[in-house]
Parts: C-alpha cells; sequence; structure tokens
C-alpha cells in the first residue's frame, strides 16, 4: 500500500513567508502555498499590490493572509516580521526578493551597489536570522532562497546581482547542512529566465527553457527536502550541467557576456 504523501501545512507548519510577494515568481509561489493549503504572510513595499493578491488568495482559497508592506533593504523589516508570525505556527519561509543593476559594474551608481547587497544579501540572512529560530524549537520547517542561473559563474553586465546570488546558493548549503538536525529543509532555488514582470523589463527577449513563475514556483516546493540546490525545469538543469562540467568557465563566461550585452 503506497504511504500518503504529507502535506505542506502537515510536514512543516501551516503558515509561510514569502518575501518579495507582490508579484512575478513571488506571487506564483504565494498561490501555489495557498492552493496547497498554506496561511500565508505576504511582505513587499507595494502594499496595493498585495492587498489584492491577499483578497483573491482568500477568496479562492479560503486561507487566512496577512501583509506586512516593508522594503527588505531595510533591518526593520526582520522584526517586524518576527512579531508578526508569533503566534502562528510557522512552517516556510521564502525569500525571493531581489534587486538588479544593470549595466558595465564600473557604471553602476553605488546606491544601486548597497541597495542590491541589502535586499539580496542581507535580506536573507536577517529574514532567516529572525524566523528560523521558531522553526528550529519546533523540530520542523523550510527555507527556500532563491538564486538564480546566473549565480553558477560570472555574469556580465548584471556582475552585482549574479555575485549576490552566488552568495544565497552557499548560504543555502551552509545552512542546508546546518539546521537539518533541527528538522529545518533548506534550498536554493536556481531559476533560470522567466517572464515576470521584472524579466520583461530589464530584458524582453524569450530564451530556451524558460519556465512560467507558476511552474517554477511548483517544481521548487515539490523539491523541498530533495538537497541543498534545486535547478528547476529539464533544459535548465541541463544548461547547467553543461556550463558547469563540460564547458571551461572562461568560455561559459564569454557566451554569456556576449548575450548579455545585447540586454543592456
Amino acid at each position: 500500500m503506497r504511504r500518503r504523501r504529507s502535506s505542506l501545512p502537515e510536514k512543516y507548519g501551516k503558515w509561510a513567508v514569502v518575501a518579495g510577494a507582490s508579484e512575478g515568481l513571488g506571487a506564483a509561489f504565494a498561490r501555489q502555498l495557498a492552493e496547497r493549503g498554506m496561511n500565508l504572510v505576504l511582505v513587499a513595499r507595494r502594499g496595493p499590490l498585495l492587498a489584492e493578491l491577499a483578497g483573491q488568495l482568500t477568496d479562492e482559497h479560503s486561507v487566512e493572509v496577512r501583509c506586512v508592506v516593508a522594503d527588505l533593504a531595510e533591518s526593520e523589516f526582520a522584526g517586524t516580521l518576527r512579531d508578526v508570525v508569533a503566534d502562528v505556527d510557522l512552517g516556510i519561509l521564502i525569500y525571493n526578493a531581489a534587486y538588479t543593476p544593470m549595466g558595465p559594474f564600473l557604471e553602476i551608481p553605488d546606491s544601486e551597489i548597497t541597495q542590491a547587497v541589502n535586499v539580496n544579501m542581507y535580506g536573507p540572512m536577517r529574514a532567516v536570522r529572525a524566523l528560523a529560530p521558531a522553526m528550529c524549537a519546533n523540530r520542523r520547517g523550510a527555507v527556500v532562497l532563491m538564486s538564480s542561473l546566473s549565480g553558477l559563474q560570472g555574469t556580465p553586465h548584471i556582475s552585482v546581482y549574479a555575485a549576490s546570488k552566488a552568495f544565497n546558493i552557499n548560504l543555502a548549503e551552509s545552512l542546508w547542512w546546518e539546521l537539518r538536525s533541527h528538522g529545518i529543509d533548506v534550498v536554493a532555488c536556481c531559476a533560470g529566465a522567466m517572464p515576470t514582470p521584472g524579466y520583461r523589463t530589464n530584458f524582453g527577449k524569450k530564451v530556451p527553457g524558460m519556465l512560467s513563475p507558476q511552474e517554477a514556483a511548483r517544481r521548487t516546493l515539490d523539491g523541498l527536502g530533495k538537497g541543498p540546490r534545486l535547478v528547476p525545469g529539464l533544459v535548465n538543469r541541463l544548461g547547467a550541467q553543461v556550463m558547469g562540467r563540460l564547458v571551461s568557465r572562461r568560455a561559459a563566461v564569454r557566451l554569456i557576456g556576449r548575450n548579455t550585452s545585447d540586454m543592456t
């Protein structure tokens, strides 16, 4: 007799936090989690978008949704989040927020580099340090840190973003080992390009293997507990294998640089 697969609320807890949830992949994660019976804390700067999404999820899935309007570049958001979830059975943290400075590194304003470091690097560390202790106390939970295929090697013209995503891979892999004895599953999701509003604004062109945000979110949640690094989509996994093992680092960066130079 086949053993019934545990639902996310049963396995991890009844509530999930999605940081960077107002649109695109973050909103897709929120929808997937709501479909699976998770109550939600949605975090982003744009309150009206959060409120609209919260209303839809409540109506469609009868889940409870709390909205936190916060700038993830500011350190105060972590304390706010800790207070918001203090009375709930927190099971999952998804840190999806990211800032992407575009163009040659030497031409990027210092303010944009600082913004990227605060959102893409300090942000996930602050979120984990604020929320993971409660998960550890409950002996269950999951953390998803969104990375990118760009984090697997240097990516010219979005160098700060790529470097920050490499940071998230290493952070997630380290936490996967440190927190596993506390019952916490941690994964770095190295997603490929997908047609989110941000991608369409910054890049626009389609690439092979492009998944929808909804499909990328679904595959990521299905992959929880299977290891510290996940690449959603067969074409993306094959591409990561080729670029990581069959092509020299020098050739990989050169190839990517030729493609990204046309996007900036």
